[in-house]
């Protein structure tokens, strides 16, 4: 097989593709890259069992057709070190060669026919949800999915597809964050989708996809691009049963000042004091020995009584971060009680700091 291409598209690709390797063991054929033409375009793809990603391209110059494979992370560190030119990719027996003008690299290649297999979309069911909404509200829990719960499927984000909605589901046990998009589903259908795949998709996907499902898999794919990631298997908490029935107190409050304020606290502590009055909003640091952060921002909230509340910090700016507009609301019932913070069909639910 011989193929060459620009050195800009091979490592545009080969980056893409990293996060899609076994980075433990170089000895597994999932260490490495596949490359094999058809139809006169070059298809790239890398998988560790778990996530793959395959990669269409029509920007290589395809002398001779077959397939290889080859480590990704070398390969990767090889086309870095090249000069911005046509790279060359050749192979002979079980070694591919990488030339540029006088420049040469051996690496060893595995048996390409014994690459694991990608799963098919033949007659799986498609999901038909707005793709960028589904993108932008994956993007707003991100933050909230845990990354090491010994309960599997907290380490993902439920899809959860309902009728007249869908609720985008993330939690790491100290907060919960909910995004809804509203709309007539006829299919009623949960996932539970890793919090690295998630992370891979806002990466990727930014036009039009289709998106793919079985008991094991979601795919999705558009024109350039095949991914597809191994479902959770476990059933996500009864996330519902923890949004407060009623609320006693609604503030809104303006997004620009809450977060400079808090990140001025931030410097000394990130567990804050926040005192509502009727007035103004007093911001106090939560730290040991005599080490003190103080700050207030003037504003009326419609509060009579002085209320306190205690949180850490990041949680709250982890919601503002991913939040569109000017203001917010704070939503609350009693200091020891979780509240919540909302913009439109977006919530995050914080468990509160008691002492």
């Amino acid at each position: 097989m011989k193929i060459k291409a620009p050195k800009q598209i091979i490592e545009s690709i080969l980056i893409n593709l990293q996060p899609f390797l076994e980075k433990k063991d170089a000895t597994q054929i999932t260490s490495h890259i596949l490359f094999r033409t058809e139809a006169e375009k070059c298809i790239v793809k890398a998988t560790d069992n778990e996530i793959g990603l395959s990669i269409v391209s029509d920007q290589f110059v395809i002398e001779n057709e077959g397939e290889f494979t080859a480590n990704g992370k070398k390969l990767l560190d090889i086309v870095r070190i090249l000069k911005e030119d046509e790279i060359v990719l050749e192979t002979h027996d079980d070694i591919l060669t990488i030339k540029q003008k006088q420049s040469k690299f051996k690496l060893p290649t595995f048996d390409a026919s014994t690459y694991p297999s990608f799963p098919k979309t033949d007659d799986k069911p498609e999901i038909t949800l707005d793709s960028f909404a589904l993108i932008q509200n994956l993007k707003k829990i991100s933050p909230a999915i845990d990354t090491n719960n010994p309960k599997y499927e907290l380490n993902g984000a439920l899809i959860n597809i309902k009728n007249d909605r869908t609720d985008l589901v993330g939690t790491d046990t100290r907060r919960l964050a909910i995004a809804t998009i509203l709309g007539h589903n006829d299919t009623q259908l949960s996932l539970i989708i890793p919090k690295k795949a998630i992370i891979e998709i806002q990466k990727l996907f930014l036009d039009q996809i289709h998106i793919y499902y079985d008991q094991t898999n979601l795919i999705i794919r558009n024109e350039n691009y095949y991914f597809y990631t191994r479902l959770i298997n476990g059933k996500y908490p009864d996330y519902e049963r923890i949004v407060p029935a009623s609320i006693k107190h609604i503030v809104v409050l303006p997004k620009k000042e809450m977060m400079e304020a808090i990140k001025m606290i931030t410097t000394i502590s990130h567990e804050i004091k926040m005192t509502i009055m009727s007035h103004a909003i007093l911001f106090h640091s939560l730290s040991a020995d005599n080490i003190e952060a103080k700050t207030e921002i003037e504003i009326d909230t419609g509060i009579e009584e002085k209320f306190e509340i205690s949180f850490n910090s990041k949680y709250l700016l982890d919601f503002i971060a991913q939040t569109e507009q000017g203001t917010f609301e704070m939503q609350f019932n009693e200091s020891t009680l979780p509240f919540v913070v909302k913009e439109n069909n977006f919530i995050t639910i914080i468990m509160p700091i008691v002492a």
